[in-house]
């Protein structure tokens, strides 16, 4: 039984370690005097000019409008898919309710799927529109944060650099050779790449099946490193072609913290205060190791309901017990409840099992994760998400003790407090609001195939899902209808820019004040006590915050279980 949490604790170890040349690089990319000539070229092609400065206005505008356009570019692709090329099965164009739901989810990297890839997209679609918005989303992501924490970092300026500049060095330097060298990488394990669309397999027993196949590895690269999620087949990484091996699995777990967890060693590396980076990595690897404990231990541990149906949960040497429903036989528990806990604190929404088949308590694990989104999180936005909850840290220890709040040497006021609890009710507010309008609107509930607080929890979770931009599923729930569709796209574009436009703002905010030295009521943050503090705050607000949700749905469900239980 020790087995898994060595295997638990290699991973994170090995997280550790990449975290700083990783932050190093992602540092280099963010502060770097010199532009590469494939850089210089593409300034020229979208007639921008690298040397320009942007206020947050100007940075957050060219976001939204840069945005909108790929969504639109993307949006149309799916509509024209029926007369692209490489499209020999005719598969037609999604309707335009399921097109505006696909362009949304995957430029805001939520990558939500109301349809089966294999079935619903050509390859000129997967590669023109859903690798291409992959890849935007991504870069979109990585490029704020970016922005944000050279925010933080200056002092009496005007400007938080240049959008463009952040997207197109972000794009070139990172994100683009990584995909390249991890789809090689994939290819020699056995992920496909081709333009193929099919090809017939000879089963044992003789008969012939058809397989789908496509451009997978490079789809699978991007979709991991850029916490995308997105997967070519229905499947997705349950998938054999999307997932064959154990070392492909490892890969997309440590692909998917890869960036989200050294972009804490760059914000300390740019704002020359290491030990700031390391106290945020440490707050998110306490709350990702105390999640993935939950998850584990409930999966583990199984349910009583499921023994008496028959259910063999006992662990041996020849299988590893525990609630095996939904899961993959390869991966087991404990390669199950890590990819649960990476996937939803990430917020990839990548799976290799089944979600809706997890306990009540693994089940909540997801959902909190998603609603805090800041245990480590989505490429960039996580980064952002964490210090919001830093700033209001230092500012509920600053009320305790009657000072001004300070964070960096900057004096966190009411016009930042303002700011941030904007951005942390949008939240809540868009994700529960959609929820409570799913609820009460007509035959919405037709969709679900489980009715009591289950059925509320497949609600719950696609609008936790979509507004966190994380793009899991419970399943259970028939989403591809014209009022789901449109609805969860608002929530995917709600959760991704009224969250983050403000804490742009923020960082404006703070570019534009002096630099405070330290003093004796200053309240250190680059120390273990406020690493304490900053994951009680996270935890205490955040679940505030959602406790209402949380409550109605899989904590009914654990007491129904564990009512039934005691009458069994």
């Amino acid at each position: 039984m020790w087995l898994p949490w060595i295997e638990f604790a290699a991973v994170l170890t090995a997280v550790t370690l990449l975290t700083i040349p990783m932050g190093k690089w992602l540092a280099r990319c963010f502060t770097s005097e010199h532009h590469t000539l494939l850089e210089r070229v593409s300034y020229r092609i979208i007639g921008v000019n690298p040397a320009q400065r942007m206020g947050w206005q100007a940075y957050g505008g060219a976001l939204l409008m840069s945005n909108a356009l790929m969504l639109l570019l993307g949006y149309l692709v799916l509509r024209l898919q029926g007369w692209l090329p490489l499209n020999p099965l005719g598969i037609a164009a999604q309707t335009p309710d399921l097109a505006f739901n696909t362009a949304a989810s995957f430029i805001t990297n939520t990558n939500w799927q109301a349809y089966a890839g294999e079935a619903s997209l050509t390859n000129a679609t997967q590669m023109a529109a859903i690798t291409f918005l992959m890849f935007a989303g991504a870069t979109t992501g990585v490029a704020a944060g970016a922005g944000f924490v050279r925010g933080l970092a200056r002092s009496s300026s005007q400007d938080i650099g240049n959008y463009w500049v952040d997207y197109v060095r972000v794009f070139w330097r990172v994100l683009l050779p990584l995909s390249f060298v991890m789809a090689l990488v994939y290819v020699w394990q056995g992920i496909p790449q081709t333009l193929d669309t099919q090809t017939v397999a000879t089963t044992l027993e003789g008969a012939k099946q058809q397989l789908m196949l496509g451009p997978v590895a490079s789809l699978e690269s991007i979709k991991h490193l850029g916490t995308n999620g997105g997967g070519f087949f229905s499947m997705n990484a349950a998938h054999p072609f999307e997932n064959p091996t154990p070392l492909t699995n490892m890969l997309h777990i440590l692909s998917m913290l890869l960036i989200p967890a050294g972009l804490t060693y760059a914000f300390g590396s740019m704002l020359l205060r290491r030990k700031q980076g390391w106290v945020l990595f440490g707050a998110c690897m306490v709350m990702f190791v105390g999640f993935l404990s939950l998850v584990f231990v409930a999966e583990q541990n199984g349910s009583q309901l499921l023994a008496r149906a028959g259910a063999d949960q006992q662990y041996s040497l020849t299988q590893s017990g525990g609630n095996m429903e939904g899961k993959e036989l390869r991966f087991g528990i404990a390669d199950t409840a890590l990819f649960v806990a990476t996937t939803t604190a990430a917020t990839t929404g990548s799976v290799n099992a089944m979600h809706d088949s997890l306990t009540p308590l693994g089940g909540i694990t997801p959902l909190a994760m998603m609603m805090l989104n800041c245990v480590f999180g989505g490429d960039g936005v996580g980064l952002i998400n964490l210090i919001q909850y830093a700033i209001l840290t230092v500012f509920l220890a600053g009320m305790m003790i009657g000072r001004t709040p300070e964070f960096l040497g900057k004096k966190i006021e009411v016009r930042e407090i303002k700011l941030v609890m904007l951005s942390v009710l949008a939240h809540p507010a868009v994700m529960l609001g959609l929820t409570a309008l799913a609820v009460l609107w007509p035959d919405a509930t037709a969709s679900l195939n489980n009715r009591g607080p289950h059925g509320f929890s497949e609600i719950l979770y696609a609008y936790a899902s979509a507004t966190a931009n994380n793009g899991s599923a419970f399943a259970g729930l028939n989403a591809n209808t014209p009022f789901f569709n449109t609805t969860l796209g608002l929530a995917m574009m709600g959760g991704r820019y009224l969250t983050l436009l403000p804490l742009l703002a923020v960082a404006g905010s703070l570019a534009a004040k002096a630099t405070v030295p330290a003093g004796p009521g200053t309240f250190p943050t680059a120390t273990p006590l406020f690493m304490g503090l900053l994951v009680f705050v996270v935890l205490v607000v955040g679940g505030l915050t959602f406790l209402p949700s949380l409550a109605l749905g899989p904590v009914i469900e654990h007491l129904q279980m564990l009512i039934g239980q005691l009458y069994a």
